[in-house]
Protein backbone atom coordinates (compact mmCIF):
# COMPACT_ATOMS: atom_id res chain seq x y z
CA UNK A 1 0.00 0.00 0.00
CA UNK A 2 0.93 3.20 -0.92
CA UNK A 3 1.61 5.82 1.95
CA UNK A 4 -2.23 7.80 2.55
CA UNK A 5 -2.80 11.55 1.65
CA UNK A 6 -0.28 12.10 -0.63
CA UNK A 7 -0.70 12.90 -4.55
CA UNK A 8 2.01 10.30 -6.72
CA UNK A 9 3.34 11.76 -9.93
CA UNK A 10 2.86 8.92 -12.05
CA UNK A 11 0.59 6.91 -14.59
CA UNK A 12 -2.46 5.93 -13.12
CA UNK A 13 -2.77 2.18 -14.60
CA UNK A 14 1.31 1.91 -13.06
CA UNK A 15 0.25 3.53 -9.73
CA UNK A 16 -2.96 1.00 -8.89
CA UNK A 17 -1.25 -2.19 -9.85
CA UNK A 18 0.62 -1.46 -6.36
CA UNK A 19 -2.27 -1.15 -4.33
CA UNK A 20 -3.62 -3.97 -2.60
CA UNK A 21 -6.86 -5.70 -3.37
CA UNK A 22 -10.01 -4.43 -1.96
CA UNK A 23 -8.17 -1.53 -0.49
CA UNK A 24 -10.21 1.71 -1.71
CA UNK A 25 -13.74 2.87 -0.29
CA UNK A 26 -14.36 4.86 -3.14
CA UNK A 27 -13.16 6.71 -6.20
CA UNK A 28 -14.02 10.17 -6.77
CA UNK A 29 -12.87 10.72 -10.45
CA UNK A 30 -12.97 12.33 -14.14
CA UNK A 31 -11.31 10.83 -16.99
CA UNK A 32 -10.47 12.70 -19.75
CA UNK A 33 -12.35 11.76 -22.54
CA UNK A 34 -12.94 12.79 -26.11
CA UNK A 35 -10.13 14.76 -26.41
CA UNK A 36 -12.02 17.59 -24.95
CA UNK A 37 -8.92 19.07 -23.59
CA UNK A 38 -5.21 18.24 -24.05
CA UNK A 39 -4.34 17.80 -20.44
CA UNK A 40 -0.63 18.22 -20.79
CA UNK A 41 -0.62 15.57 -23.93
CA UNK A 42 -1.05 12.84 -21.95
CA UNK A 43 -3.09 9.52 -23.21
CA UNK A 44 -4.76 6.61 -21.04
CA UNK A 45 -6.01 2.78 -21.45
CA UNK A 46 -9.52 2.78 -20.23
CA UNK A 47 -9.90 -1.02 -20.22
CA UNK A 48 -6.79 -1.16 -18.39
CA UNK A 49 -7.91 1.35 -15.91
CA UNK A 50 -11.66 0.20 -15.02
CA UNK A 51 -9.92 -3.72 -14.70
CA UNK A 52 -7.85 -1.88 -11.89
CA UNK A 53 -10.50 0.13 -10.09
CA UNK A 54 -12.85 -3.14 -9.60
CA UNK A 55 -9.65 -4.84 -8.13
CA UNK A 56 -8.48 -2.56 -5.88
CA UNK A 57 -11.99 -1.65 -4.70
CA UNK A 58 -13.17 -2.62 -1.39
CA UNK A 59 -16.72 -5.51 -1.66
CA UNK A 60 -19.12 -2.54 -1.08
CA UNK A 61 -17.31 0.22 -2.21
CA UNK A 62 -18.30 2.55 -4.42
CA UNK A 63 -16.62 4.75 -7.95
CA UNK A 64 -17.75 7.82 -9.07
CA UNK A 65 -17.48 8.39 -12.63
CA UNK A 66 -17.96 11.69 -13.96
CA UNK A 67 -18.25 11.91 -17.83
CA UNK A 68 -19.41 13.42 -20.45
CA UNK A 69 -19.88 13.24 -24.45
CA UNK A 70 -17.99 15.34 -27.69
CA UNK A 71 -19.14 14.84 -31.44
CA UNK A 72 -17.07 12.59 -34.23
CA UNK A 73 -16.53 13.71 -37.02
CA UNK A 74 -19.94 12.85 -38.70
CA UNK A 75 -21.54 15.33 -36.17
CA UNK A 76 -22.89 12.29 -34.07
CA UNK A 77 -22.84 12.82 -30.06
CA UNK A 78 -19.34 9.54 -29.72
CA UNK A 79 -22.07 7.93 -26.75
CA UNK A 80 -18.38 7.60 -24.69
CA UNK A 81 -19.86 7.53 -21.35
CA UNK A 82 -22.65 4.59 -22.16
CA UNK A 83 -19.31 2.73 -24.30
CA UNK A 84 -17.55 3.10 -20.53
CA UNK A 85 -20.70 2.35 -18.60
CA UNK A 86 -21.77 -0.76 -19.86
CA UNK A 87 -17.92 -2.04 -19.79
CA UNK A 88 -18.05 -1.20 -15.81
CA UNK A 89 -20.96 -3.44 -16.22
CA UNK A 90 -19.71 -5.97 -17.99
CA UNK A 91 -16.64 -6.28 -15.53
CA UNK A 92 -18.72 -6.95 -12.44
CA UNK A 93 -19.55 -3.41 -10.77
CA UNK A 94 -23.54 -2.45 -10.70
CA UNK A 95 -24.89 0.43 -11.83
CA UNK A 96 -25.50 1.67 -8.87
CA UNK A 97 -27.20 5.70 -10.10
CA UNK A 98 -27.21 7.01 -12.91
CA UNK A 99 -26.75 10.91 -11.97
CA UNK A 100 -26.46 14.31 -13.63
CA UNK A 101 -24.33 16.82 -12.79
CA UNK A 102 -25.94 19.82 -14.05
CA UNK A 103 -23.94 23.04 -14.70
CA UNK A 104 -24.64 26.78 -14.48
CA UNK A 105 -21.48 27.97 -16.67
CA UNK A 106 -21.49 26.19 -19.93
CA UNK A 107 -19.65 27.02 -23.49
CA UNK A 108 -20.91 28.06 -26.55
CA UNK A 109 -22.76 25.36 -28.56
CA UNK A 110 -22.64 24.83 -32.01
CA UNK A 111 -25.33 26.90 -33.97
CA UNK A 112 -27.19 23.16 -34.59
CA UNK A 113 -27.32 22.34 -30.95
CA UNK A 114 -29.02 23.75 -27.41
CA UNK A 115 -26.22 24.74 -24.87
CA UNK A 116 -24.76 21.46 -23.43
CA UNK A 117 -25.39 22.25 -19.79
CA UNK A 118 -24.68 18.67 -17.91
CA UNK A 119 -22.17 15.77 -17.66
CA UNK A 120 -22.96 11.98 -16.47
CA UNK A 121 -22.15 11.04 -12.71
CA UNK A 122 -22.12 7.10 -12.93
CA UNK A 123 -22.21 5.71 -9.40
CA UNK A 124 -20.88 1.97 -9.41
CA UNK A 125 -20.86 -0.20 -6.84
CA UNK A 126 -18.69 -3.89 -5.84
CA UNK A 127 -22.10 -5.13 -4.68
CA UNK A 128 -24.30 -3.51 -2.64
CA UNK A 129 -22.82 -0.21 -1.44
CA UNK A 130 -21.75 -0.72 2.37
CA UNK A 131 -22.19 3.69 3.10
CA UNK A 132 -25.04 5.12 1.49
CA UNK A 133 -25.08 8.64 3.66
CA UNK A 134 -28.23 9.87 1.18
CA UNK A 135 -27.95 14.19 1.29
CA UNK A 136 -30.86 16.10 1.84
CA UNK A 137 -32.79 19.14 0.04
CA UNK A 138 -35.76 21.16 1.34
CA UNK A 139 -39.56 20.29 1.04
CA UNK A 140 -42.03 21.42 -1.14
CA UNK A 141 -44.73 20.85 1.04
CA UNK A 142 -43.39 21.97 4.11
CA UNK A 143 -47.01 22.55 5.66
CA UNK A 144 -50.27 21.09 5.50
CA UNK A 145 -52.11 21.43 2.11
CA UNK A 146 -54.72 19.99 0.26
CA UNK A 147 -52.77 19.67 -3.14
CA UNK A 148 -51.93 15.52 -3.48
CA UNK A 149 -48.55 14.80 -4.74
CA UNK A 150 -49.25 11.36 -6.15
CA UNK A 151 -47.64 8.08 -7.89
CA UNK A 152 -48.43 5.80 -9.84
CA UNK A 153 -48.20 2.17 -9.21
CA UNK A 154 -47.40 -0.82 -10.72
CA UNK A 155 -51.50 -2.08 -11.37
CA UNK A 156 -51.53 1.23 -13.08
CA UNK A 157 -53.66 2.81 -9.84
CA UNK A 158 -52.57 6.31 -8.30
CA UNK A 159 -51.71 6.97 -4.87
CA UNK A 160 -51.16 9.55 -2.70
CA UNK A 161 -47.08 9.89 -1.62
CA UNK A 162 -46.91 11.52 1.97
CA UNK A 163 -43.57 10.96 2.71
CA UNK A 164 -42.72 15.05 1.71
CA UNK A 165 -45.58 16.63 3.46
CA UNK A 166 -45.07 18.32 6.47
CA UNK A 167 -41.21 17.17 6.94
CA UNK A 168 -38.68 20.19 5.88
CA UNK A 169 -36.36 18.05 4.19
CA UNK A 170 -36.37 15.05 2.08
CA UNK A 171 -33.78 13.26 -0.03
CA UNK A 172 -32.34 14.79 -2.55
CA UNK A 173 -32.75 14.26 -6.58
CA UNK A 174 -29.92 12.88 -8.62
CA UNK A 175 -29.45 15.78 -10.69
CA UNK A 176 -27.71 18.27 -9.01
CA UNK A 177 -27.31 21.98 -9.63
CA UNK A 178 -23.60 23.07 -8.84
CA UNK A 179 -21.85 26.43 -9.51
CA UNK A 180 -19.39 26.32 -11.43
CA UNK A 181 -16.50 28.71 -13.25
CA UNK A 182 -14.17 31.02 -12.27
CA UNK A 183 -14.35 31.77 -8.44
CA UNK A 184 -17.29 29.40 -8.09
CA UNK A 185 -15.71 26.08 -8.72
CA UNK A 186 -13.04 26.87 -5.91
CA UNK A 187 -11.59 30.29 -4.34
CA UNK A 188 -8.09 28.87 -4.59
CA UNK A 189 -7.52 31.18 -7.65
CA UNK A 190 -4.01 29.38 -8.61
CA UNK A 191 -5.90 26.19 -9.50
CA UNK A 192 -7.43 27.65 -12.60
CA UNK A 193 -4.58 26.63 -14.26
CA UNK A 194 -5.70 23.47 -14.42
CA UNK A 195 -8.37 23.50 -18.07
CA UNK A 196 -11.03 21.17 -16.12
CA UNK A 197 -11.42 21.56 -12.58
CA UNK A 198 -13.89 19.67 -10.55
CA UNK A 199 -16.12 21.71 -8.33
CA UNK A 200 -15.79 21.23 -4.81
CA UNK A 201 -19.33 21.16 -3.89
CA UNK A 202 -19.60 18.10 -6.26
CA UNK A 203 -16.98 16.13 -4.67
CA UNK A 204 -17.80 16.92 -1.50
CA UNK A 205 -21.45 16.15 -1.70
CA UNK A 206 -20.05 12.92 -3.60
CA UNK A 207 -18.03 11.85 -0.83
CA UNK A 208 -20.17 12.36 1.97
CA UNK A 209 -22.47 10.61 0.52
CA UNK A 210 -20.58 6.93 -0.32
CA UNK A 211 -17.81 7.35 2.85
CA UNK A 212 -17.63 7.98 6.44
CA UNK A 213 -14.33 9.56 8.03
CA UNK A 214 -11.38 7.63 8.01
CA UNK A 215 -12.11 5.99 4.83
CA UNK A 216 -9.50 5.59 1.92
CA UNK A 217 -10.62 7.63 -1.11
CA UNK A 218 -8.71 7.28 -4.41
CA UNK A 219 -9.08 9.53 -7.92
CA UNK A 220 -6.45 8.12 -10.06
CA UNK A 221 -7.17 11.49 -12.52
CA UNK A 222 -6.14 14.08 -9.59
CA UNK A 223 -5.86 17.30 -11.52
CA UNK A 224 -5.94 19.71 -9.60
CA UNK A 225 -6.60 18.44 -6.23
CA UNK A 226 -10.30 18.83 -5.50
CA UNK A 227 -11.02 15.43 -4.29
CA UNK A 228 -7.81 15.48 -2.11
CA UNK A 229 -8.62 18.72 -0.83
CA UNK A 230 -12.43 17.54 -0.23
CA UNK A 231 -11.38 14.13 1.53
CA UNK A 232 -9.01 15.91 3.82
CA UNK A 233 -11.56 18.79 4.71
CA UNK A 234 -14.07 16.40 5.51
CA UNK A 235 -11.85 13.72 7.49
CA UNK A 236 -11.11 11.02 5.13
CA UNK A 237 -7.55 9.46 4.14
CA UNK A 238 -6.96 10.02 -0.02
CA UNK A 239 -4.42 8.84 -2.62
CA UNK A 240 -4.06 10.48 -6.06
CA UNK A 241 -2.15 9.74 -9.24
CA UNK A 242 -1.27 12.19 -11.59
CA UNK A 243 0.65 12.31 -14.77
CA UNK A 244 1.48 16.29 -15.08
CA UNK A 245 4.12 17.30 -12.37
CA UNK A 246 2.71 20.54 -13.20
CA UNK A 247 -1.16 19.43 -11.83
CA UNK A 248 0.80 18.04 -8.74
CA UNK A 249 1.76 21.68 -8.08
CA UNK A 250 -1.28 23.21 -8.13
CA UNK A 251 -2.85 19.74 -6.10
CA UNK A 252 -0.27 19.53 -3.31
CA UNK A 253 -0.52 23.56 -2.88
CA UNK A 254 -4.24 23.55 -2.81
CA UNK A 255 -4.01 20.27 0.30
CA UNK A 256 -1.43 22.17 2.04
CA UNK A 257 -3.73 24.63 2.44
CA UNK A 258 -6.31 22.85 4.53
CA UNK A 259 -5.69 23.19 8.04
Amino acid sequence: MYELNKIYNMDCLEGMKLLENNSIDLTVTSPPYDNLRTYNGFAWDFEGVAKELFRVTKQGGVVVWVIGDSYDKRGSETLTSFKQALHFKEIGFTVHDTMIYQKNSYPFPPVNRYYQQFEYMFVFSKGKPTTTNIQTQKTIWQKSTKELSTTRQFDGSVKEMKYEKGKPERKMDNVWLVNTGYMRSTKDKFAYKHPAMFPEELVERHIISWSNEGDIILDIFMGSGTTAKMAKVNNRNFIGFELSSEYCDIANKRIDGVE
